[in-house]
């Protein structure tokens, strides 16, 4: 006689409402909603890259609508110094100095083409990304604990853009890529232009409040409690270490790769209603979370090889464990 089968996993309520707010804005980036959503609730920051107009503003402006927080955008400009980011100083009238804060003292910052700024200036951000502090004169200020960045860039044969260095790339949790949408696609956000929407109004997006701030960290606590077995560590630090062995790559991904895929698969897990990591998880977010922290082969690269083409063949090669 066999016991009774358990219940299917009922995807979290909370996190699949706000996967549903963005949906309802943000048309056919199914994939790229799914890990903005991951990363956020594995408290990492996220690039976001694709060409000007595919909705990549519109979709973080969704994120922060869904969970009533502050949002603040960026535009990364040659002349964009890192006191336009962190703050400045100021002498008041009474004499005093006085901590102006900048617009990195938000919970939800978009850094718009953020490949256009000099140098100086995205260490500034990426500072402030990796501390959750910014220091002024001296003096340290404490970040918004639902602080995350999502720094946006155009691909890189762009005209006046500059790759990222590998160290500051490497910050990000995940790479999440934003391609032209399909005809049906395309036709249906005409349509929604046609009823009303317009991208600059957020009236007009239809989004309530899904969750708040505490909502957030309460989702994110969840996410901290998500089961992970030792077969499933083996599984994320085999495909970290087979990236720096392969042929097809002359980088490979480091140990801040490797936890950063742990920390994606823990909340991918809780995003289907699981307490416990499977092979799948790790596989999903893979290329999300390695894309930009290997370097393919330039005779590979010439040859049309992506990235993302040379994960798979590793994730293809690397047995994935069993029950």
């Amino acid at each position: 006689m066999g016991g009774i089968a358990s219940p299917p996993p009922q995807p979290h309520p909370d996190a699949q409402r706000i996967v549903a707010a963005l949906r309802h804005v943000v048309l056919g980036q199914e994939a790229a909603t799914r890990e903005v959503l991951v990363c956020l609730l594995a408290r990492g920051h996220i690039l976001l890259e694709g060409v000007p107009g595919t909705a990549k503003t519109l979709l973080v402006r969704t994120l922060a609508l869904a969970l009533d927080v502050n949002f603040v955008r960026i535009q990364f400009t040659p002349d964009l110094m890192p006191a336009d980011i962190t703050g400045i100083t100021m002498l008041s009238g009474a004499r005093e100095f006085t901590f102006r804060p900048g617009p990195v003292f938000a919970d939800l910052v978009l850094a718009d083409e953020i490949n256009r700024a000099p140098a100086k200036t995205q260490a500034a951000l990426l500072e402030a990304m990796q501390e959750r502090t910014v220091t002024v004169d001296g003096k340290s200020h404490p970040l918004s604990p639902t602080f995350t960045v999502f720094a946006t860039q155009n691909p890189i044969e762009f005209e006046g853009t500059y790759p990222l260095p590998e160290a500051e790339l490497d910050r990000f949790m995940a790479k999440v890529l934003i391609g032209y949408p399909t005809a049906e696609v395309e036709q249906s956000i005409l349509t929604k232009y046609v009823e009303g929407f317009e991208a600059d109004r957020t009236e007009t997006y239809g989004v309530q409040a899904v969750t708040n701030a505490d909502g957030l960290e309460a989702l994110r606590q969840a996410v901290d409690r998500v089961r992970v077995e030792p077969r499933i560590t083996g599984y994320i630090t085999s495909i970290v270490r087979a990236t720096r062995e392969a042929g097809s790559l002359t980088l490979g991904a480091s140990p801040r790769a490797g936890v950063s895929l742990f920390k994606a698969a823990r909340a991918a897990a809780l995003l289907e209603g699981r307490d416990y990591v499977i092979p799948d998880d790790v596989k999903l977010f893979a290329p999300a979370v390695l894309r930009h922290r290997i370097n393919v082969a330039p005779e590979l690269e010439l040859e049309g090889v992506t990235a993302d083409q040379a994960l798979k063949a590793i994730l293809d090669r690397i047995e994935a464990p069993t029950a």
